[in-house]
């Protein structure tokens, strides 16, 4: 029997960690022996049964005299064989043996050392501090791996985790707060999803987080009784305790010590120092104050650290507010005004990318108009989403109570929704302010308000007044599993290429869709038993038909006139009509007609004067049909009707048919077109008003290649349908009027005298008993149960969010507002609703201009769907996300089973280490970057990763400048030039002028992608790349003049540049600027209300020193092409210019330096005209009057070149070889598509470099002659004057 002694102590890590490998062992395959699992000793072996001193705790016998085994590593493992993550030797096995040894070589020391002396344990001349600082040095490495891993080694628990979490209980118990916890949120996170695991928690019970208030000498009570201690196990654990400092301090010296060659760090410790990880703002800053920027910058720029505490200072302070720095919003503003209202999100929503995007750039936009001076409104709001509502609510009432909404009752039921709304309907606004959305939240409007629940009422009474709104009974888009009808956009198409089964809701087996059934009509009265075969996709509504329709001029037809055919189950007579509709070449050229079933149908209907038969209730359950069929849910009669057909005789075949099935978006329900009673809009005259506005340039629609979808669009509008079989929205404020009077005859529903609309059921009362001459008293009035579309409210929504109808001064001042901004999608749904509908109520269009932006897609173009997994949501890109975090979030979604593992694999391709921290800033700037005016975006999420680094780039620049500027720098009071400006500095002043011309040009044409490019260049090609790498030598020169203007003209780039990139990256942007000094002491508090940079503030534009410049950026590419060729990388090699004239060799002379900072090179010498070139250079060409001599003398290896070039010529030689034989075959001129053949003929033969081995004096040209005479020289073989000679084409070469 083998026994496992451990220690009865509840702190003894080492013992917990096996007593936990062993129940793993139990629930797995065993231990590593194949025996039985080990019995427990909770005490050290007896010193009779150990051939030597008793081994440390824990340690594991093996049978009476068996193999000893201690340590808590090579327990663990015996126990565990399976946590190793796979075979010994794989990587999975490697990586876990890694994280072992790291949490037995870092973390258990650091958890001692910082746990210990708070314990009581340790001497109290030790440094808590530092204690506390080596143990989250342990930690950071900790930190970065779990921002994109659930463990760390594959996507359980393993050895390894084990490991590090056993070693981190004592901090966690004891030592790790509330606050520090959220510092180590990653490693937090990671620890409780490991101790929650069952054969955690049933060796350490309830894991108790140090909660800061308890005393840490004081510890939790023994889990296990533990006996008293000795005076020897006293001693034996004071002892360790000082081996333990020991090694400790040994660990701290060699840390300290440079590694020699041959030691080499964990692997992990390296990735730390490349990447610092997380660094958080621990200051506190209660909400709404400002943040504290005093401090040291950190090393690198960490989107934790800078998007804290912002946004609630700058709603605290009012800056996204209308009215800041004016008496109020009606005051005159020179500057303008600017008003956009916000696509208001569902209130059961949470963010995606199409969010992101949207508010990426329309918040670049206010806070673009917001700098520039002018009254700037953003308005907010949420939409109620009356179907999404309800279905939440409705899932969540029946999940938890049991009941469904028609058990509650409509009133109780609506409560229940406000509950809910109150609840959680603000996490939509949470999630914008997570954008830095500048919205004036103050304004926040939700649809369901009373100020806009007032504005629907009264505009559909007005409507109804005018006859613009009307009842009838027309075919609708209806969800059986809904229970109502629903809008065209929420119907999704789902394209099928032939037979296919779906799954829909309500049945439990797979519906066959994609199939085209033949049937047979027998014509009436034939005595040859003649028939009509026609075909269908839903055979179900056959028993709806009430004609069979052929074309005019189908010869086949043509003896049928004015006869009929006969229904097989009901034998009613069903006449066979003759309408242009019908396709001749399809099928047998005879349809079936269904006019209460199908769209066409009902219109042929319409023409010929059919009777619509509904043979299908709001449930789908089939009425108005005879047995057996009566009752039966549709797709069970769609079975039924088949085999009654095969019965019969009538069945001619089925066959596989390409076909789009609609289905509801809600419910995943497939859409029926039923015939019902409901409110409709008369869009025609509206619809003309809208286009003839865009026609005549009052409303400007960009990209202006959506006018013509416009136009066709309101050319051919139909009426729209405003009604929703729900109980959650705006109830239709109209009236069924039943009178008391034997005079009156009883109305019918679709009767619209028989209706009456009013603000209120006095009103509506009034209006009745005058429309009939009665007195009110007989008037009897029932409310429609009907709710209006969602979109009828969002149709008002620029002018209700107003104050509409009543009159306020926020409706005089912003209503016409500047720009509506939306995705394309939402054109006709929602845009061409509000002008309709502020065309119509207002007399006013309800904006200027519509600029419509690009839809999201995946990397690879996809549109975005949770069955693929590539939809994203823009917090995991902002904070970053593991892909087992990924996958965790597809099994709280609604997919299927199948689906889900579909995803699951997508989701491994696109993302195979998760998503990284991005950060908002990054975000924003990518998504603006990726718009481009009428394409869709294909994005890449590596991309915004790029401009995370792009952030960091900002930070170390600004970090970078503000050393240089010094502590006692003082900016001037304007941004002139002083007049002592070196060339650089007129260059970045020009480049910068530059930038912000292009930045405004892009605003104003909504062209982001120009905006951003130029910002992005400026930045990091001009600024970064250039300016402060020449300003290094001139800010640690002696001429302090050149240096003070230096400084001023850094100051002036950081200044300008940071409010170029505000709209953009408002984050990084105020965190930056805050750090600045200011130029004047009534400078704005925020650089949110700075001022934009403005081309006439920033006029400093410079040919000159452009041009000059330039020359010096080609030399400088020319120096670094070839010493990049030459693997040059840590020398400085002498440069030589060989010009063509005087003044090019003025300008070089004159950047010099400039070459000399920015190429890292040795001597930059131009050489006098027709001087000779130094022996041993290597040659490119800056310009077409300047050339660039590398000098390579006993830099390089000969024999290493010559490799090169004869590797150059063999290569060539065989792509010559193999185009002479692609061209030779017989096939080429018939097979090769002519474009291709005329490639191939402009295709040179090889020559230099292939022939450089051939043609000595090609070697000058390329690198230089070798010299054999000295080892790794070079020199040249023509003379100064055969160089002068040599045509300049052939010397490029």
């Amino acid at each position: 029997m083998s026994i496992l002694y451990v220690s009865p102590h509840p702190d003894a890590f080492p013992s917990l960690r096996a007593l936990i490998a062993a129940r793993y062992g139990e629930a797995g395959e065993g231990p590593g022996w194949g025996g039985a699992h080990p019995r427990i000793c909770l005490q050290p072996p007896p010193t009779s049964r150990t051939p030597f001193p008793p081994p440390r705790l824990p340690a594991l016998e093996q049978g009476p005299g068996g193999l000893w085994v201690w340590g808590a590593t090579a327990v663990a493992q015996l126990l565990w064989p399976a946590g190793l993550g796979g075979p010994g030797g794989s990587r999975a096995a490697v990586l876990v043996q890694q994280w072992v040894s790291y949490a037995d070589t870092e973390l258990i020391p650091a958890a001692c050392g910082a746990t210990l002396p708070a314990l009581g344990l340790r001497s109290s001349a030790q440094d808590p501090q530092a204690a506390l600082a080596a143990l989250g040095r342990a930690l950071s490495p900790l930190e970065e791996w779990l921002r994109l891993h659930t463990y760390l080694a594959g996507e359980a628990p393993t050895l390894a985790d084990l490991a590090a979490v056993t070693a981190l209980l004592l901090p966690f118990r004891y030592v790790l707060d509330p606050s520090a916890r959220r510092i180590w949120g990653n490693v937090t996170r990671w620890f409780i999803t490991c101790v929650q695991q069952p054969e955690f928690r049933a060796v350490l019970g309830e894991v108790v987080l140090h909660s800061g208030s308890r005393p840490l000498s004081q510890q939790p009570g023994p889990e296990v009784p533990a006996p008293p201690k000795t005076a020897t196990q006293l001693k034996k654990e004071a002892k360790k305790r000082e081996k333990l400092e020991k090694f400790q301090q040994k660990q701290k010296s060699q840390q300290q010590q440079p590694p020699s060659g041959e030691q080499k760090k964990p692997k992990p410790e390296k990735r730390g120092k490349r990447d610092p990880g997380v660094v958080t703002y621990d200051l506190s800053t209660p909400s709404g104050e400002k943040k504290d920027v005093s401090g040291t910058m950190p090393d690198s720029y960490s989107p934790q650290y800078v998007e804290a505490a912002w946004y609630p200072w700058w709603e605290q302070q009012g800056f996204f507010k209308p009215e800041y720095g004016r008496a109020s919003v009606s005051a005159p503003n020179p500057r303008g005004i600017f008003m956009m209202c916000i696509p208001p999100p569902n209130v059961t929503g949470s963010l995606h990318l199409g969010h992101a995007l949207t508010n990426a750039i329309q918040d670049s936009l206010t806070r673009w108009h917001r700098m520039r001076g002018e009254t700037t409104l953003w308005n907010p709001g949420c939409d109620h989403a009356g179907i999404a509502t309800q279905v939440v609510v409705e899932k969540k009432l029946w999940r938890e109570r049991g009941l469904s909404r028609h058990q509650l009752g409509r009133e109780a039921f609506l409560q229940e929704v406000w509950k809910w709304k109150e609840e959680k309907g603000d996490r939509i606004y949470h999630q914008l302010k997570k954008l830095g959305s500048s919205l004036d939240w103050n304004r926040a409007c939700f649809t369901m308000d009373p100020k806009l629940s007032a504005a629907v009422t009264e505009a559909f009474v007005r409507l109804h007044e005018e006859g613009v709104i009307y009842r009838s009974t027309r075919l609708v888009n209806w969800s059986c599993t809904l229970n109502s009808a629903i809008s065209d956009i929420e119907v999704d198409k789902k394209e099928l290429t032939g037979r296919t089964l779906l799954s829909v809701p309500g049945y439990k087996e797979k519906v066959e869709f994609g199939v085209l059934v033949s049937f047979a009509y027998k014509v009436q009265g034939s005595d040859s038993d003649e028939e009509v075969v026609v075909a269908t996709t839903r055979i179900e509504t056959m028993l709806g038909d009430v004609a069979v329709a052929v074309h005019p001029e189908d010869p086949r037809y043509q003896h049928l006139k004015g006869r009929s055919v006969i229904h097989p189950f009901s034998s009613q007579s069903l006449p066979i009509v003759f309408d242009d509709f019908v396709d001749m070449e399809f099928g047998t050229g005879a349809v079936k007609i269904t006019p209460a079933h199908d769209q066409n149908d009902y219109e042929v209907g319409q023409r010929h004067g059919l009777e619509a038969i509904s043979i299908m209730d709001s449930r789908g359950a089939l009425i108005n049909v005879p047995p057996p069929f009566l009752g039966l849910p549709r797709f069970e009669a769609r079975k039924a009707v088949l085999v009654a057909l095969k019965e019969r005789g009538l069945f001619r075949g089925i066959e596989d048919n390409p076909m789009v099935v609609p289905l509801c978006n809600r419910s995943k329900d497939v859409v029926e077109p039923l015939l019902r009673p409901q409110w409709y809009v008369r869009c025609g005259e509206m619809a003309q008003a809208a286009s003839a506005a865009v026609t005549r340039g009052d409303l400007r629609i960009l990209p202006e290649a959506h006018q013509r979808t416009w136009h066709a669009w309101m050319d051919n509008i139909r009426d729209w349908c405003i009604s929703r079989q729900l109980w959650w929205g705006h109830r239709v404020p109209a009236y069924f009027i039943t009178v008391s009077d034997p005079a009156v005859p009883p109305g019918e529903d679709p009767n619209g005298r028989y209706w009456v609309s009013g603000r209120s059921e006095a009103e509506a009362r009034e209006k009745a008993a005058k429309e009939f001459g009665v007195s009110p008293d007989k008037i009897s009035l029932q409310q429609d149960e009907d709710v209006l579309d969602t979109w009828f409210s969002s149709g008002l929504f620029p002018f209700s969010i107003l104050g509409w109808p009543n009159q306020s001064e926020d409706l005089n001042v912003f209503y016409p507002g500047t720009l509506l901004e939306t995705g394309h999608d939402i054109l006709f749904f929602w845009v061409a609703r509000m002008v309709m509908l502020g065309l119509k109520l207002t007399g006013k269009l309800p904006f200027r201009e519509v600029y419509l932006h690009a839809i999201v897609r995946d990397a690879h173009g996809r549109k975005m769907s949770k069955s693929l997994g590539n939809v994203i949501d823009p917090l995991d890109v902002i904070h970053g996300v593991s892909l087992q975090g990924l996958h965790d979030q597809l099994l709280n979604s609604n997919l299927d089973p199948s689906e889900v593992e579909k995803a699951k694999e997508g989701q491994k391709a696109d993302f195979p280490t998760g998503i990284p921290e991005c950060g908002t800033d990054a975000l924003r700037f990518g998504l603006c970057a990726y718009t481009s005016q009428g394409r869709d975006i294909n994005l890449d999420v590596n991309r915004i990763l790029g401009y995370r680094h792009f952030c960091n780039k900002l930070w170390n620049a600004t970090k970078f400048a503000l050393r240089g500027l010094g502590k006692g720098f003082v900016p001037s009071p304007t941004s002139e030039p002083g007049g002592h400006e070196s060339l650089v500095d007129r260059w970045i002043r020009s480049r910068l002028t530059e930038a912000v011309r292009l930045s405004n040009q892009g605003f104003q044409a909504y062209d982001f992608p120009a905006v951003t490019t130029a910002q992005y260049s400026f930045w990091l090609y001009e600024l970064c790349d250039v300016y402060l790498e020449c300003l290094k030598p001139v800010l640690n020169g002696v001429d302090q003049v050149v240096a003070e203007c230096a400084r001023q003209t850094l100051y002036t780039c950081l200044d300008v540049g940071l409010r170029l990139l505000s709209p953009f990256m408002p984050f990084v942007t105020e965190e930056l600027f805050q750090r600045l000094p200011r130029r004047t002491l009534r400078a704005p508090p925020s650089l949110c209300i700075t001022p934009y940079p403005e081309p006439s503030e920033c006029s400093w534009k410079d040919p000159e020193a452009e041009a000059a410049m330039e020359l010096a950026l080609s030399i400088t590419r020319a120096v670094r092409s070839l010493r990049a060729d030459y693997n040059l990388t840590r020398i400085r090699p002498d440069c030589f210019l060989e010009v063509a004239d005087e003044a090019t060799g003025a300008l070089a002379s004159a950047v010099s330096g400039y070459v000399q900072a920015l190429a890292s090179a040795g001597v930059v010498a131009v050489l006098a005209l027709g001087a000779p070139v130094p022996q041993g250079c290597a040659v490119a060409l800056a310009s077409d009057r300047c050339s660039v001599h590398l000098q390579l003398q006993g830099l390089v290896d000969p024999a290493r070149e010559l490799g090169k070039l004869q590797a150059k010529r063999g290569e060539a030689q065989r792509q010559a070889q193999r185009l002479r034989e692609r061209r030779a075959a017989s096939s080429y001129p018939t097979k090769v598509p002519l474009e291709v053949q005329e490639a191939d003929k402009v295709k040179p033969e090889p020559s230099c470099p292939a022939r450089c081995l051939e043609h000595p004096e090609c070697l000058v040209l390329v690198s230089g002659p070798l010299d054999t005479r000295k080892p790794g020289g070079l020199t040249g073989d023509l003379s100064a004057e055969e160089q002068r000679n040599e045509p300049r084409g052939r010397r490029e070469k």
